[in-house]
């Protein structure tokens, strides 16, 4: 029986937020339909500081085994009665080499990456968010530290830029039916008359909000979104949609990134060039 789940890949450090972001994972995989692949890299320096081969190899055992009992300790805790599959692995090397080989051999649906602190993933001084965000051309959920999804729970949606989830998600139909309606729309404008504009769409069920593109746009943004108790924000990081006076740089979708409190889905490329 052939598997049509969708592979969801968990990117971890370990860190104390990952529970949390594997929390909202599983909410995901429950609206989608998909089966969660969690993986951990950890540089060999961190576990080698010795030139000893036969002391070098006892050490990458026992860290091995040590990662090996946080991981299983952790998804167990969480998975529980879950119907979801859950599996993990890990390795030691190169951190973004290890982060190709498995994206190549995985060939995961989508990337979900943690928050801590109001930063993106960091594996010790590597931003891994930005270097995701320029190797892996599928959808990216950036899961916050902050907020999370409970079970069941109807998300209330923004869009950034008027492009919506089912113009660039494969799975959006799936998604969108978890969605609260009115959607939110944020929208960077050049000439607006206002610093914000609200503009409601009835027919869309949408309420469309309209920022002057200025220097401080960014936060003010992010802060109203928090404001309108957004769970969900999406962002276009090809846009083509005609509507849109402006275009996100990568600038901005790091500014964003580190800003926000809620969580972050970033479009697929992939589906944007064929449409």
């Amino acid at each position: 029986m052939e598997n049509n789940l969708y592979k969801i890949m968990v990117l971890s450090d370990l860190s104390s937020t990952t529970k949390e972001t594997l929390k909202t994972t599983i909410e995901v995989a429950k609206i989608i339909g998909g089966e969660i692949q969690v993986f951990s890299v950890k540089r060999l320096t961190e576990v080698v500081d010795v030139d000893n081969q036969l002391s070098a190899m006892r050490s990458i055992n026992t860290e091995h085994s040590v990662i090996d009992k946080k991981l299983k300790k952790m998804i167990d805790s969480i998975s529980g009665s879950q119907d979801i599959t859950i599996s993990y692995s890990f390795a030691f090397g190169n951190i973004k080499n290890q982060i190709s080989r498995y994206i190549d051999e995985k060939a995961p649906d989508i990337i979900v990456l943690g928050k801590r602190k109001n930063k993106p993933l960091s594996f010790i001084g590597d931003s891994i968010t930005e270097f995701v965000l320029t190797t892996f051309e599928g959808p990216i959920l950036i899961a916050s530290d902050k907020l999370t999804w409970e079970p069941e729970q109807k998300l209330s949606i923004g869009i950034l830029n008027g492009c919506s989830p089912s113009q660039s998600t494969r799975f959006a139909s799936d998604l969108m039916l978890k969605v609260k309606k009115p959607i939110k729309s944020f929208k960077f404008v050049n000439d607006s008359e206002g610093s914000e504009t609200q503009n409601i769409l009835q027919e869309e069920q949408m309420v469309e909000y309209a920022f002057d593109y200025t220097k401080g746009a960014i936060n003010g943004l992010s802060k109203y979104v928090s404001q309108n108790k957004v769970d969900l924000l999406f962002l276009d990081r090809e846009s083509n949609n005609l509507n849109s006076q402006t275009t996100l740089e990568t600038s901005d979708i790091r500014h964003i990134i580190n800003k926000s409190k809620v969580s972050l889905l970033i479009s697929d490329t992939r589906i944007q060039r064929l449409v």
